[in-house]
């Protein structure tokens, strides 16, 4: 069977965004989103992993017994996320230290296991290291954008770059986190919707200029 990578690509990114669609990986999203560098950087790490561990997964999904296979995907998860964890300390020590207790929470990160077990073992190496790329891509752009937007309003700077001195410290607190999540969630939901109703009257006008078309033949 022929793998649809347009339909993985679209899936991780908005049909299935795990953020804003399914609502995974709330914790590091509330906590981490007060500067747009932490998303991008949460949002970089859980991407390496995510595909390193769906393409480790998908070599031994014949291997692993089903028994033990939720241990053991979350064994090779640990393992990308030390090798993440060594390379920031070593070379983005301010990253490490910004991400803190979030950055080995990965490995149970409810966004990797849930591609682990729904895509990864059931689906080649090559699908799942385009559904961990696409699925991470998602997670990024959805916790860089929400860093990004707090940030603005919050401290008025994006990226460490001061904008203005006008800040609302409301965006900077847990209540701003969860106010900002909601309002991404929102508008996330409304775009999509929009969308979707109109693929769907295309579609039926297609469908229908197609019938009339056929009818007109008939004739």
């Amino acid at each position: 069977m022929k793998t649809n990578y347009k339909k993985i690509a679209m899936d991780g990114v908005i049909t299935s965004n795990p953020t804003l669609k399914l609502v995974l990986g709330t914790c590091p999203t509330l906590a981490l989103t007060t500067l747009a560098m932490n998303g991008l950087g949460m949002g970089a790490a859980v991407t390496f992993v995510l595909i390193c561990s769906n393409v480790f997964i998908s070599l031994l999904r014949n291997v692993i017994p089903d028994k033990v296979r939720i241990p053991a995907f979350v064994l090779i998860i640990a393992t990308f996320v030390t090798i993440v964890r060594l390379v920031l300390d070593k070379f983005l020590p301010s990253i490490y230290e910004s991400l803190g207790l979030y950055l080995p929470l990965i490995v149970v990160n409810c966004i990797i296991l849930a591609r682990a077990e729904s895509f990864a073992s059931k689906n080649g190496p090559l699908a799942s290291a385009a559904d961990g790329l696409f699925m991470g891509i998602g997670f990024t752009l959805a916790l860089t954008l929400m860093g990004a937007f707090r940030e603005i309003l919050g401290a008025g700077s994006v990226f460490g770059v001061k904008l203005w001195n006008f800040k609302i410290e409301f965006f900077a607190s847990s209540a701003g986190a969860f106010f900002t999540y909601g309002l991404f969630i929102a508008v996330f939901g409304f775009i999509s919707y929009t969308l979707h109703t109109k693929n769907k009257i295309k579609a039926y006008r297609l469908k229908d200029a197609e019938t009339a078309q056929t009818a007109a033949e008939e004739v």
